[in-house]
């Protein structure tokens, strides 16, 4: 087992290394350059020659490509120049971030709690009313664009209806104990039940809309991959025997069928990532999506190398920990 881990680990290392030189080139490649967004209309020359001298960009490309790794493992990526001006890239990071995880552990929560039991039971009743439902309802979440859920979830429960609040993470009046930046959690910690309340119903709407891509996917994947299993010779065997359809259900069928259904999940977390951007957007939700959207509207350059190799370290580490678990359920896949 840990030879498996040490190998994971090298080739997380190789993949982080092939992004971080991905993401160099690619700001550097956006029109204007770090210079022109720094300096805006103070461009001139002699101040473009200066600047170009302090940030390293006048040396050839691969001496600023080991600065920008060693600057990186250092924690260094800049200073924000329009999203919070003057504030160190690396801080906006840490405190967008708690709203971005919670989200997304909410979205995910919901996903894997509907998806997978109603992959299971239309997997059983194939065929049925409640099978065919499930797979329209699949397809239109997978079809549907997040933002436009997210817009009609917006406009209907909110704006409409009045039943849910329209944005934000609480509501602006709220005398809140701030400790970790998880507002559910703050609440729960300090017993002030009202703001982890408030703070629960801001992230319905935004939590069901980023969901729903993520349940479609790993509702379609638990139904393939159950029936797959239920075709096999050991459940049959294990039907002759006449073990009871609990101990049937527990030990041959999900077990064996969870296999697939853990990497898709591990893998959701990326695309929950990207569709945070468009529904924390919409919501104004104030994490990472809504801070990455902003600074490439605005062209800011230290906060969009922090933020998009954070999500690129947080996407590859949430893999490795799925291989982990993969191979802890199923041994065969450490000597592969």
């Amino acid at each position: 087992m840990i030879r498996f881990i040490v190998r994971r680990l090298i080739a997380m290392v190789g993949v982080v290394l092939v992004l971080s030189l991905l993401l160099f080139f690619w700001l550097r490649s956006l029109p204007g350059g770090p210079v022109s967004a720094i300096l805006g209309e103070r461009a001139t020359a002699s101040r473009r020659a200066a600047l170009e001298a302090a940030l390293g960009l006048d040396q050839p490309v691969y001496v600023q490509y080991l600065k920008f790794l060693e600057r990186a493992a250092q924690g260094n990526f800049g200073v924000s120049t329009q999203v919070l001006p003057g504030t160190d890239a690396l801080d906006i990071f840490w405190m967008r971030l708690p709203a971005t995880l919670e989200l997304s552990f909410f979205a995910l929560v919901l996903a894997t709690s509907l998806g997978i039991p109603l992959g299971y039971f239309a997997a059983r009743r194939r065929g049925s009313v409640l099978d065919n439902t499930s797979i329209v309802m699949s397809l239109i979440g997978v079809a549907v664009p997040v933002f436009f859920t997210a817009f009609m979830l917006k406009y209907f429960f909110a704006v409409q209806w009045n039943l849910l609040p329209v944005s934000g993470r609480q509501d602006p009046g709220l005398d809140a104990t701030r400790i970790t930046g998880f507002f559910v959690l703050d609440g729960i910690m300090t017993r002030e039940w009202d703001a982890a309340g408030n703070a629960l119903l801001h992230l319905v709407l935004p939590s069901l809309a980023l969901a729903t891509i993520p349940f479609a996917v790993i509702f379609r994947i638990t139904r393939a991959s159950v029936l797959d299993v239920l075709d096999e010779d050991y459940v049959r065997t294990a039907e002759a025997k006449g073990l009871t359809a609990r101990t049937i259900r527990g030990r041959h069928v999900l077990r064996n069928a969870m296999l697939p259904v853990t990497t898709i999940i591990g893998l959701q977390v990326g695309g929950l990532l990207a569709g945070a951007v468009l529904t924390e957007t919409v919501f104004a939700f104030g994490g990472i999506g809504q801070a990455l959207y902003e600074a490439f509207k605005d062209k800011d350059y230290a906060v969009l190398q922090v933020l998009i190799m954070a999500a690129a370290v947080i996407y590859v580490l949430v893999n490795l920990l799925v291989d982990i678990s993969y191979a802890i359920i199923d041994p065969r896949v450490r000597t592969r």
